[in-house]
């Protein structure tokens, strides 16, 4: 597919279970992996090792203050779905109030953070990235706390990874996960809880 995508045509496209990757120049294709990654609210564990990590009060959290940064950084990589076509899409998504970044800071230049999209109650984590050591478990957590907080139902990662295994994601058979994706959008949640809550 390479003509534009709209906002609306993307927000269906995740309430069905879909989301866009750049797999080439002009080129995005459409993904609804069978079985599908997600993270449970209620299962999410941090790991022993992370502890001392995210006790360190260097750090400072920071919800959707600079989207783009993050979404740029996440794309800075040697291999990368996301294209400049995917960044102004998910600008706009984020203009539009649908798509956030929770940003770890430290020493005032952004560390770590991650971003995704929110519809209904389900949030689609879409990229993370870190730049000092820890920053993207510390942006995890806090994803986790803010979605506890604002009523989240469903947190979708898309694949799992051995990293990601360890804040206790599972791959659950596309049926199920469709079936939780429609009960979450059923529902509503808040993103903007403030982190220091």
């Amino acid at each position: 597919m390479a003509t534009q995508i709209s906002p609306e045509l993307l927000i269906e496209a995740y309430a069905r279970g879909f989301f866009p990757m750049a797999v080439g120049t002009g080129d995005i294709r459409w993904f609804s992996p069978d079985p599908r990654g997600v993270i449970p609210l209620d299962g999410f564990r941090i790991p022993h090792g992370a502890r001392k990590t995210l006790a360190d009060p260097a750090w400072e959290l920071r919800v959707d203050s600079d989207f783009e940064a993050v979404m740029r950084a996440c794309a800075d990589r040697p291999e990368t779905w996301i294209d400049e076509e995917i960044i102004a899409i998910y600008l706009e998504l984020h203009r539009r109030g649908v798509a956030h970044s929770v940003e770890v800071w430290r020493d005032g230049l952004l560390a770590g953070g991650l971003y995704g999209v929110r519809v209904g109650a389900a949030f689609f984590g879409e990229s993370m990235f870190h730049r000092v050591a820890g920053a993207s478990k510390v942006a995890l957590v806090a994803l986790h706390r803010v979605l506890v907080t604002g009523g989240f139902q469903l947190l979708d990662i898309q694949w799992t990874t051995p990293h990601l295994e360890k804040f206790g994601s599972i791959e659950i058979p596309k049926r199920t996960y469709l079936r939780k994706l429609n009960a979450a959008l059923e529902s509503c949640a808040d993103f903007r809880f403030f982190l220091a809550e």
